[in-house]
């Protein structure tokens, strides 16, 4: 049942959500080859990330965003000091924003658009790089998926604002 929109909590989970901004971009130039880290990338309307694997697709997972804040907590999880972004296989690492409250929104990052469309739930591939409890360490901190609405760079020093 969707939510009421005049209802208390819909009007505090379309507050306005603090920026933040980009920390790593990668890509997924193959399924399963190594992230190519990048300090640039370029986002191409209803594609994804030009150069990732998933940008050939036009779907909701053109992009995937996941926290700095959420692999220190995985990290722990797992006992470990910190977890590498590429073992998530995500495109963006941001910081300083809880990408959870961009649900339905649209929002800017660097010269792009996007919407997010969803979560980014762990694989079992979680399992493999991680060991036994990788799959579990990374639930509820996968981070989301998103469309491109609008083409532009996304580099290291972008902004990530909501929009709606």
């Amino acid at each position: 049942m969707p939510l009421n929109p005049d209802s208390p909590l819909a009007h505090l989970m379309n507050a306005p959500v603090r920026p933040g901004g980009v920390v790593w971009i990668g890509l997924r130039v193959a399924r399963r080859a190594p992230l190519q880290v990048v300090e640039s990338a370029l986002a191409v309307a209803g594609v994804g990330l030009e150069g990732d694997h998933y940008g050939r697709r036009d779907g909701n997972r053109q992009v995937t965003l996941i926290q700095a804040e959420s692999l220190r907590a995985i990290a722990s999880h797992l006992g470990l000091d910190d977890v590498s972004p590429s073992d998530l296989r995500r495109n963006i690492v941001t910081k300083g924003i809880n990408l959870h409250a961009l649900k339905d929104r649209r929002f800017r990052i660097g010269g792009a658009v996007l919407e997010a469309s969803g979560e980014c739930h762990p694989c079992s591939r979680m399992e493999e790089t991680f060991g036994v409890g990788g799959y579990n360490a990374v639930r509820g901190f996968g981070g989301i998926t998103a469309r491109v609405v609008e083409g532009g760079a996304i580099d290291l020093s972008s902004a990530i604002e909501a929009l709606r």
